[in-house]
């Protein structure tokens, strides 16, 4: 057996070789928890697709995600009785023209006192996925504060962020960025 011989710093120590070896363990699972799938929340599948008589979807159905999944995305139906709201480029904050829509969707949450609502955060397809995350999370939030103020119970409300992973318009025009910066409600079941 031949000998290495001693580089700069001479041979690695036992403490150096066992951090080398944990950073590696954690580096393997980070990449092992990682996964490109998505897997669709409970109650998500394509079969409850629609609104009931009191215009609440079953619980996902009207999810932008849910939505994406059956392939209806951007297909142009109607997506429940709360209307969305958009968002100017790189901002999350709600737009003075939109404070009617969600004087309407606070009214229509309050007299249908029972279903949850959850309400979506998104945005174009610019800038990274980590920052469209956090901007359509940003966005989301701002949205239920908003909407908190105008009398709906907080714990009626919860909050996802999509980032830029579900478009309404993949063409890379600024109309289609318009539509894809907004906030989508979805109204669930309990």
């Amino acid at each position: 057996m031949t000998a290495i011989p001693r580089g700069r710093g001479g041979w690695p120590s036992k403490r150096r070789a066992a951090l080398a070896a944990a950073a590696l363990l954690a580096a393997v699972g980070l990449l092992a928890g990682c996964s490109s799938k998505k897997t669709a929340p409970a109650g998500a599948g394509g079969s409850a697709a629609g609104l009931n008589e009191q215009g609440v979807g079953a619980a996902g159905s009207s999810s932008s995600l849910a939505q994406f999944q059956r392939g209806k995305l951007g297909a142009g139906g109607t997506a429940g009785p709360l209307t969305d709201i958009h968002f100017d480029f790189d901002d999350y904050a709600v737009r003075p023209q939109d404070s009617a829509i969600l004087r309407r969707n606070a009214q229509w949450v309050t007299s249908h006192g029972g279903p949850p609502v959850q309400i979506e955060g998104h945005c174009d397809q610019r800038g990274s996925e980590e920052y469209n995350i956090a901007l359509g999370a940003k966005r989301a939030q701002a949205t239920k504060d908003y909407l908190a103020t105008l009398g709906v119970p907080a714990d009626r409300l919860s909050t996802i962020s999509y980032g830029k992973e579900l478009p309404l318009c993949t063409e890379q025009t600024d109309d289609c960025y318009a539509q894809n910066r907004r906030a989508h409600f979805v109204v669930l079941q309990k």
